[in-house]
């Protein structure tokens, strides 16, 4: 098996680990036993367990946002476009492995440990601040609309994971329903 091969097989694995039982539950020997790789090559793709959990989450944050963009692009009007976020979180919260933000939850574990590993959380956070804030200036809402629908999608993706019903999504988009209606008429005034 070459490298490329190998070094897919260790982060698809660590990703159902990480994601199943969190980053300082699954031990090395776990991730070799799931991987099917030794760890002596493991070690060899990756220089510590900080750096898999590094790769794990650039790729989650690319597979998310991939996600988030495409359920607002089944969508035309610039508002529904800001409500396809929350469909997209709906959607997640109704898969079984939904155990909260991978991110949240990755930064709550090893975030003033693992420097690495914090500034991926971040760069995913400022990722889908950003595109959120594409959506509202697409729709020529104030600014100030962006940064609270965030908080709502993250709250959202808190409570879905701590209670594990995916409701949370259809309570945030309704708010940011009314968020961004009077957004809208506010910015028509």
């Amino acid at each position: 098996m070459d490298d490329d091969s190998a070094r897919a097989l260790a982060l698809e694995a660590a990703e159902r680990l990480f994601t199943a039982r969190g980053i300082q539950t699954v031990g090395m020997d776990d991730l070799r036993n799931e991987a099917g790789i030794s760890l002596k090559r493991i070690y060899g793709l990756f220089p510590s367990k900080d750096a898999i959990v590094e790769q794990v989450l650039v790729r989650l944050n690319r597979s998310w946002m991939q996600g988030v963009i495409e359920f607002g692009e089944r969508v035309d009007s610039p508002r529904d476009k800001m409500l396809a976020v929350f469909d997209f979180l709906e959607d997640r919260f109704r898969q079984g492995d939904y155990r909260g933000c991978v991110f949240i939850n990755a930064f709550g574990e090893l975030g003033p440990t693992a420097p690495l590993v914090a500034e991926v959380v971040r760069r995913h956070k400022a990722d889908f601040q950003s595109y959120v804030t594409g959506l509202v200036e697409s729709a020529g809402a104030p600014g100030s609309l962006a940064p609270q629908l965030v908080l709502l999608a993250e709250g959202a993706q808190s409570t879905a994971g701590i209670f594990g019903d995916p409701g949370p999504a259809s309570q945030a988009r309704a708010a940011a329903a009314t968020l961004i209606d009077a957004a809208l008429a506010s910015a028509r005034a």
